[in-house]
C-alpha cells in the first residue's frame, strides 16, 4: 500500500525514467509536467510534456477494503485503487521532425519499461530536486503497477484537447498506468468470528431436508455402479409419514432410513432409466394421504453424483492395414447403462505393455437415439493388446485388477482389452 503521496510519485517516476532518455537520443530536450496550454510559456524549445488528464477507480480492486485481509500481520487499512491517465505531448522545430522523435523515444522506453518497478520509484524519490516525496512508500506496494498504451482515435483526441485541455491540438499520446493503491489512516474494524451456528432447534426452510453428501456404501472412494448401493447423509432427512428419493425421474421408497441417513440400494432403480454421468438426486417427504390435496410436501436440494458405466464387451468390427502398418477400422462396445443420445462418449485405448505404451483417444460416432452400445472409429494406431476405457459425460469406466497374488501380472490392470490386430 502507498501514502497520499502515490499519485505525485507516478508522475516523477515517469518523468525522471523518460528525462533519462530523451536527453540522449535529442539535445536540450527536457520532460516537463505542467497543463498543454501552459507549453511555450517558460517551458524549453524541445521537449515532452507529462500530464495526468483523468483519475479512475479501478473496477477490480477497487472493492477489496469490503473484505478486509492481513499483511504482515496488521489489519488492512481501507484503500482507494486508481488508474491514472497520462497525455504525453511533443513539440520542437518541425523542420527537424523533433516531435516525431521525441515521440518514438518515449515510447520505445515506455515499451522497455512497462512495468513501475521499485528501484524506479525509489530512485525517483531518491532525487535532490523532488524532496517532499522523501516521505513515499509507493515503492512498498505489492501490487505491480503496469504501462499500458490507450489506442484513443482521432475523435478522441480532438474532445480530450478542445474539452480537457481547450489548446491547440499537438503531437500526443495516451498511457494509464494501472493500478495504484492508496492506503488510509484508519483500519476497519472487524468483528469476532462465528464459533458456532444455532438455530435453536428450529431448521432452516421450515424442517426441509437437507442433503449433504452421497456415497457409495463402502466409501467416499468407492466409484458408484449401477449395483451400487448410494449412502445419503443430511438433516431432517426422515419425513413425518413418509420418505422418497428423487432419481432419473423415478420415485422409490427406500426402507432403510434415519433423519441423518438413507440407504438406498440403485437397484430399486429400473436400468432402463439409469444413463451414465452426473446424476441428480432428491429427499422427498410427500404430505399425508388424508391431506394430499392441500398441501405440496418437502423435497430437499438437488445433489449430484457421478454414475460410472461398466463395459460389458468390445469388439473389433472392422480394421484396415498389414504387417506393422498403422491400423484403423472400427470398435463397437457394449455397456450396461443406457447412453444418451447427446451424451459425449470418448473412448480411451492404452496399450498393455510396459516398454513405453502408446495411448489414444477417439471420439464415438454420433448418435440419433439412445442405446447401450456405441460405434467408435479409430485410426493410426500400432497392432497390438489395449486396455479399454469408456467415458461418457466423464463418467469412466473402471479397468480390472488382477487380485491373485500368484500371478504374474498380481496388482496389474488386465481388462477390458482388445486386441488391434
Amino acid at each position: 500500500m502507498s501514502n497520499y503521496l502515490a499519485v505525485a510519485t507516478v508522475t516523477a517516476t515517469l518523468q525522471r525514467t523518460l528525462q533519462a532518455a530523451v536527453q540522449m537520443d535529442i539535445e536540450g530536450a527536457r520532460v516537463t509536467t505542467v497543463r498543454p496550454s501552459d507549453i511555450g510559456n517558460g517551458t524549453p524549445e524541445s521537449g515532452v510534456n507529462l500530464f495526468l488528464y483523468q483519475v479512475i477507480a479501478n473496477p477490480t480492486l477497487n472493492n477489496m477494503d469490503a473484505t478486509p485481509f492481513r499483511s504482515r500481520g496488521m489489519p488492512t487499512k481501507r484503500q482507494a485503487a486508481l488508474d491514472l491517465y497520462y497525455m504525453f505531448s511533443f513539440y520542437g522545430n518541425d523542420t527537424e521532425l523533433e516531435p516525431q522523435r521525441l515521440m518514438g523515444s518515449v515510447m520505445r522506453t515506455l515499451n522497455d519499461k512497462r512495468v513501475i518497478s521499485n528501484e524506479m520509484i525509489r530512485t525517483a524519490c531518491r532525487d535532490s530536486t523532488l524532496p517532499f516525496l522523501q516521505e513515499s512508500n509507493l515503492a512498498e506496494q505489492v501490487q505491480q503497477m503496469s504501462i499500458v498504451p490507450l489506442d484513443l482515435n482521432l475523435d478522441d483526441l480532438s474532445k480530450t484537447w478542445s474539452v480537457f485541455f481547450q489548446t491547440s491540438y499537438m503531437l500526443s499520446v495516451a498511457y494509464k498506468v494501472l493500478v495504484v493503491l492508496i492506503e488510509g489512516e484508519e483500519s476497519p474494524a472487524r468483528g469476532l468470528p462465528i464459533r458456532d451456528r444455532r438455530t435453536n432447534g428450529l431448521s432452516p426452510y421450515f424442517s426441509q431436508p437437507q442433503i449433504e453428501q452421497i456415497s457409495a456404501q463402502g466409501g467416499v472412494a468407492e466409484a458408484i455402479l449401477a449395483d451400487s448401493t448410494l449412502v445419503i447423509t443430511g438433516r431432517q432427512l426422515k419425513g413425518a409419514w413418509a420418505t422418497g428419493v428423487r432419481l432419473c425421474g423415478v420415485e422409490v421408497m427406500p426402507t432403510d432410513v434415519t433423519d441423518s441417513q438413507i440407504v438406498l440400494p440403485l437397484s430399486l432403480i429400473p436400468s432402463t432409466v439409469l444413463q451414465a454421468g452426473i446424476q441428480s438426486l432428491q429427499v422427498i417427504h410427500p404430505p399425508q394421504a388424508s391431506d394430499s390435496s392441500r398441501r405440496r410436501g418437502k423435497e430437499s436440494n438437488a445433489a449430484p453424483f457421478v454414475l460410472r458405466p461398466r463395459l460389458l464387451t468390445v469388439t473389433q468390427a472392422s480394421t484396415g492395414g498389414e504387417d506393422d502398418e498403422l491400423r484403423s477400422g472400427r470398435l463397437q462396445l457394449q455397456v450396461n447403462l443406457t447412453i444418451g443420445a447427446k451424451q459425449r462418449v470418448v473412448v480411451a485405448l492404452n496399450e498393455w505393455h510396459t516398454d513405453r505404451p502408446t495411448s489414444y483417444l477417439f471420439d464415438a460416432l454420433v448418435r440419433t437415439q439412445d442405446a447401450t452400445s456405441v460405434i467408435v472409429p479409430f485410426h493410426d494406431v500400432s497392432p497390438g493388446d489395449y486396455l479399454v476405457r469408456l467415458m461418457i459425460d466423464g463418467a469412466e469406466s473402471q479397468l480390472q485388477v488382477d487380485t491373485n497374488p500368484d500371478s504374474s501380472t498380481y496388482d496389474w490392470y488386465v481388462g477390458p482389452k482388445i486386441l488391434i490386430r
